[in-house]
């Protein structure tokens, strides 16, 4: 069995926090075993003293797609599985590296790829999964072109076209369909969005009654439900229904937040998205498009301060998409307007941790959690720059106990 054990750490209590110095941490096979701030003798492990370098839990985004290997989502649906999942070897390494331990897939990958990470054939984050997003005819994911009367193949759903399906009946099939091929999660298109050209942003879609269906179908199964939704009238419905997090919400308003603030749902902004679309003029955006997208892009940072001030629970995302990965770490830095650093940590740990069920046992540093852990310079309570630079402000990543990156 593999025994490590991390000496003199600057801990990240994640719970409460705050940095605890003079930790040392013990690792057997993949989870912590001991937390201690003396001296512990373990004379069979592997000893690091990592001289009050920061050791904090490996990190947690609840919005990626990591089948997304191109942000033109035409072009991906018309490539064969084969190619998407060797293109998402690359991507899933990446956010590794980047400390990320876990992520939330918000619909594309597949049972295939989770398991192909689990055995180890891919090095990458844990993954949890969505299958295919619910979308109404003519919502967010129905990705059909004017006029289009059928669906085109999406290459055994590895793309990220929704299951269109209307009214309680489908709405129920659809979301027993990606219960049966394991999702650990269900994704619905609540609302309007910025890379769909014929939906508003301030729109609402899907009923009462069917959102009210495919959550109750998600609890059933032990499962939640997670709505892209932007609009209050669209957040206000899909809280309502019982679904468990907001993904994006940056039109949140007073009364939207206190609907989420009551129902006890979370926020999980991206703000990395908006920064990486709107820097790159090459990306063929429509005119109607990129006034969506000035519009949500003015109003993430107000919506993260609102919800804060409501007391609703924020985790992390960042919703990239192609080369646009390579600015996941740029969402530490885009919320500090709104959030002080070590509320961001939080919410890239032990409050992403909680919204994927897995309180105690991720985004912690304690007894019987998985040997998820980042090791990082300085100080990140003070400057985010290790997590942000990551390339070089992480000197270690390791996940279930193996190191992916030591330079300790």
């Amino acid at each position: 069995m593999n025994r490590i054990a991390f000496r003199n750490a600057a801990l990240f209590d994640s719970r409460k926090g705050v940095l605890r110095r003079g930790a040392t941490v013990l690792i057997e096979g993949e989870r912590i075993s001991h937390v201690a701030f003396q001296n512990v003798k373990a004379a069979d492990f592997r000893s690091f003293d990592l001289k009050g370098k920061a050791l904090l839990p490996g990190l947690i985004d609840c919005h990626v797609h990591v089948t997304a290997t191109t942000h033109d989502i035409v072009r991906l649906s018309a490539q064969p599985p084969s190619l998407i999942t060797a293109l998402s070897k690359d991507i899933l390494e990446g956010m590794l590296l980047r400390g990320f331990t876990t992520v939330r897939d918000a619909a594309g990958a597949d049972f295939g790829l989770q398991e192909a990470v689990e055995r180890g054939l891919f090095a990458g984050p844990r993954l949890f999964i969505a299958g295919w997003p619910l979308t109404q005819t003519g919502g967010h994911a129905d990705a059909r072109p004017r006029g289009a009367k059928t669906m085109f193949c999406t290459c055994a759903g590895l793309g990220l076209f929704g299951a269109i399906c209307d009214g309680v009946a489908e709405v129920r099939r659809a979301a027993r369909e990606q219960l049966r091929n394991g999702a650990n999660h269900l994704k619905v298109m609540a609302g309007g969005g910025v890379m769909s050209p014929n939906d508003p942003i301030e729109g609402a879609q899907y009923s009462v009654e069917e959102m009210r269906a495919i959550c109750e179908e998600a609890e059933n199964a032990g499962k939640y439900v997670m709505a892209h939704a932007y609009s209050p009238r669209s957040i206000e419905r899909a809280v309502g229904a019982g679904v468990r997090s907001i993904e994006h919400g940056n039109l949140l308003d007073a009364r939207s937040a206190r609907a989420m603030k009551t129902e006890g749902a979370y926020l999980v902004p991206t703000l990395a998205t908006y920064s990486a679309l709107a820097a790159d003029a090459n990306l063929g955006l429509t005119p109607e498009m990129l006034e969506k997208l000035e519009r949500v892009k003015a109003r993430g940072v107000d919506a993260i301060r609102r919800a804060k001030a409501e007391g609703i629970p924020i985790a992390f995302g960042t919703d990239l998409l192609g080369h646009m990965h390579a600015f996941q770490s740029e969402e530490f830095g885009l919320r500090l307007p709104a959030m002080k650093p070590a509320e961001i940590l939080q919410s890239a740990t032990s409050v992403g941790a909680e919204l994927v069920g897995q309180s105690g046992k991720l985004g912690v540093i304690a007894p019987g959690a998985a040997a998820d852990l980042i090791v990082a310079a300085g100080d990140p309570l003070k400057d985010l720059a290790p997590l942000r630079k990551p390339e070089k402000g992480l000197l270690a990543v390791m996940k279930a106990g193996r190191f992916y990156r030591n330079r300790l």
